[in-house]
C-alpha cells in the first residue's frame, strides 16, 4: 500500500489564492475550503490512494516560537482565510480523512512523526509526504519516503533532495540554518547562501563539522574565510536555528496505519458541513468516489 500524508495547511493557502472568494449561508468566506473538499475528493478516485491523512496548523505558533521570538506568526495572514483554518479541519473529517490539527506541534512534525512510523511497516511500499515544502525533504529516504508536489504532480525521492539542495535530507535542517528561510522566520547566517551551503555541508554534513578556520576546511568554496568567520561568530545562533528548522518525529497521534484506510465520508456529518457552507453537491460528489471504489474493489 502507499500512504499519502499532506499538508492540509499549504494546501488551504494555495486554494485561497487560486479560487475566487465564495461565501456560505451565514456569509463566512468557504471558497478554499470547498477548492480543498474537491481536491481531495479527486486525489481519491486514485485506485492507489487507499490510506491517507491531513495535517493543519490549527494555529500558527508552536513550541518553535517560545525558543525564538523571530519566529512565524499568525500575523498578517488574511481574516478570509483565517477563518478558514477550523472550517477545513472540520470538512477533512465529514469526508472520513483522518485529520492532525496542530497546536503545540506544527503539521510538518506531525507529517515527519507518521511518515517515520510507517515506512518501516513491510506493507507500506511508499510514503508519499504531499507537499513542496523544502522543510520536509528531511524525510525523504530513498525512494520509499518521498515528496510529492500534487498540484505540479511531482515527485522528490533521495536523489531528488541531492540534486535540488546539494545536500543529503538528514542535512537539510543544517543547510535552512545557514540558509535562513524566509516563510518560517529564520533569518540564516550573514554571507552563507544556498550554494556555499551545498557545498561545505556535502563535504561536512553538519554545523559542528565544520570547522571554526578555513584553512582547516578540506573544501573548496568561494569566499571561505568570510564565510568561516561569519559562521564562528554566529555558531550558537546557528544551531538555534537547525533546531528551529528540524521536524520533530515524536508527536503524539494516537492513530494506527489502520485507521488512514480510506472507508467513505461520514454521510451525517458532510450532509450538515455541506449545509454550512451552502454546498449541496459535495455530498453527492464523496458518495460517488466511495461507490465508485467500491465498485471496483
Amino acid at each position: 500500500m502507499q500512504v499519502h500524508l499532506i499538508d492540509a495547511t499549504y494546501e488551504l493557502f494555495r486554494a485561497f489564492f487560486a479560487v475566487p472568494p465564495s461565501s456560505g449561508p451565514t456569509g463566512q468566506e468557504v471558497g478554499a475550503t470547498r477548492a480543498l473538499a474537491r481536491s481531495l475528493l479527486r486525489l481519491l478516485t486514485d485506485p492507489q490512494v487507499t490510506h491517507l491523512a491531513c495535517a493543519y496548523d490549527h494555529v500558527i505558533e508552536s513550541f518553535r516560537n517560545r525558543l525564538f521570538d523571530g519566529y512565524k506568526t499568525g500575523e498578517g495572514i488574511d481574516p478570509a482565510l483565517f477563518s478558514q483554518f477550523e472550517l477545513a479541519e472540520d470538512m477533512t473529517r465529514a469526508l472520513g480523512i483522518v485529520t492532525w490539527p496542530m497546536v503545540e506541534f506544527e503539521a510538518d512534525d506531525a507529517l515527519a512523526t507518521f511518515a517515520a512510523r510507517c515506512a518501516p511497516d513491510p506493507s507500506v511500499t511508499r510514503v508519499l509526504i504531499c507537499s513542496p515544502d523544502k522543510d520536509l525533504a528531511q524525510c525523504v529516504e530513498g525512494e520509499r519516503v518521498v515528496m510529492f508536489d500534487r498540484m505540479r504532480v511531482k515527485l522528490i525521492d533521495e536523489a531528488g533532495v541531492h540534486e535540488k539542495f546539494g545536500v543529503a535530507p538528514a542535512s537539510i535542517p543544517d543547510w535552512l540554518a545557514l540558509v535562513g528561510d524566509q516563510a518560517d522566520g529564520i533569518p540564516g547566517v550573514a554571507r552563507w547562501g544556498a550554494k556555499s551551503a551545498a557545498a561545505v555541508l556535502a563535504h561536512y554534513h553538519s554545523l559542528e563539522h565544520i570547522p571554526d578556520d578555513a584553512a582547516a576546511w578540506s573544501v573548496k568554496v568561494r569566499g571561505a574565510p568570510a564565510l568561516a568567520q561569519s559562521l564562528a561568530a554566529h555558531r550558537e545562533v546557528a544551531l538555534l536555528y537547525r533546531e528551529l528548522a528540524r521536524l520533530r518525529r515524536d508527536v503524539p497521534l494516537v492513530e494506527t496505519l489502520d485507521a488512514l484506510h480510506w472507508r467513505g465520508p461520514n454521510q451525517a456529518e458532510l450532509e450538515a458541513f455541506a449545509e454550512r457552507v451552502g454546498d449541496s453537491r459535495l455530498v453527492e460528489l464523496a458518495m460517488r468516489t466511495h461507490a465508485d471504489r467500491a465498485a471496483r474493489a
